[in-house]
């Protein structure tokens, strides 16, 4: 029976740097359409353990044109969210447990099992065509933004995420209908009323009001896909050695090397100049000003991605001066 699994990595969606950056093993098991999941934990310098995370069961979506349905091997690639009510797991961390929803983003996947697998994937066509239809009211917003997000992508992406971040006066990641509007007129970002409605139909699937702000801005504006943030976390965790989900601006700066820059290998800037040029930039993301969270440096690396086209160009500006 175990051949007829597949395994993945993940990572939780949290604006809690910490849980962000936990790191998650699963199993999804065909025979039965049972998952399960392990976080790998590390235990002083060169021990490592996995310790279990969501217990081996039959679960369905929890959010989304999914809601309700099983779990099926379809439902696993490369940046699809799992969904699970936090309520039915009584072993995950508290700071979890304050969501009602826990969201995993499977960032890898054993392909070769998947492929080899994949004989019930045509199931949910309608839910298929829906979601495909979603998708092209994403991108015909996101499409008419592009040309503004491409001169000022990092200014704008981390002041909406700044600003959205102080009218969430609740702290639970929700606002209404009424904040978004005035948040993409503050930012000068236009969406026609048409579009707007379209999203929020899609976006406000519960009918509640509310939505979750980080997924209204991936919405309209996009998302960096997971290699490279694969590569954001590993300089974020590379910085955050305390694994408190916050680094200090003064242990930024003291990371942060400039010398292969491309301004200063020119001799257009100096070191110090780029250096502080960067911590400006990142210290105007953040809402306090002497510590940066993993949401707030994931922000600006987002805007930065916006006007770079090659993968590999993007995972460069990351390697040097973070030295992953």
């Amino acid at each position: 029976m175990l051949s007829h699994k597949v395994q993945f990595d993940g990572r939780i969606i949290s604006r809690n740097g910490h849980d962000a950056c936990r790191e998650l093993v699963g199993f999804f098991f065909t025979h039965d359409q049972s998952l399960t999941i392990y976080e790998y934990r590390q235990f002083g310098k060169n021990r490592t353990n996995v310790l279990p995370f969501i217990q081996k069961s039959i679960y369905c979506h929890q959010h989304g044109r999914r809601k309700g349905k099983q779990y099926q091997l379809g439902d696993f690639y490369i940046g699809a969210n799992l969904t699970f009510l936090s309520s039915e797991h009584p072993r995950l961390p508290e700071s979890i447990k304050e969501n009602t929803v826990l969201t995993l983003r499977i960032t890898n996947i054993d392909r070769g099992a998947s492929d080899s697998l994949k004989t019930d994937s045509v199931e949910h066509d309608d839910i298929n065509n829906q979601e495909a239809n979603d998708r092209l009211v994403f991108k015909a917003i996101q499409d008419v933004l592009k040309e503004q997000l491409r001169k000022r992508g990092v200014r704008i992406f981390t002041g909406l995420g700044k600003y959205l971040q102080q009218l969430d006066k609740k702290r639970n990641g929700l606002l209404e209908k009424a904040d978004f509007k005035q948040a993409l007129e503050v930012f000068h970002l236009e969406v026609s009323e048409n579009d707007f409605e379209s999203l929020w139909l899609i976006l406000n699937g519960n009918g509640d009001g509310k939505v979750d702000y980080g997924e209204f801005r991936h919405a309209v504006v996009g998302e960096m896909n997971e290699y490279r943030k694969s590569f954001v976390r590993k300089a974020f965790m590379k910085l955050d050695f305390n694994k408190t989900g916050t680094v200090s601006i003064t242990d930024i700066r003291k990371c942060y090397c400039a010398k292969k820059h491309p301004q200063v290998i020119s001799g257009h800037s100096t070191e110090e100049e780029i250096k502080s040029s960067f911590l400006e930039t990142l210290k105007d993301a953040c809402i306090k000003s002497d510590e940066v969270s993993y949401g707030e440096f994931e922000d600006y690396y987002e805007g930065l991605s916006i006007g770079i086209i090659d993968d590999e160009d993007f995972v460069n500006i990351l390697r040097t001066p973070w030295g992953i």
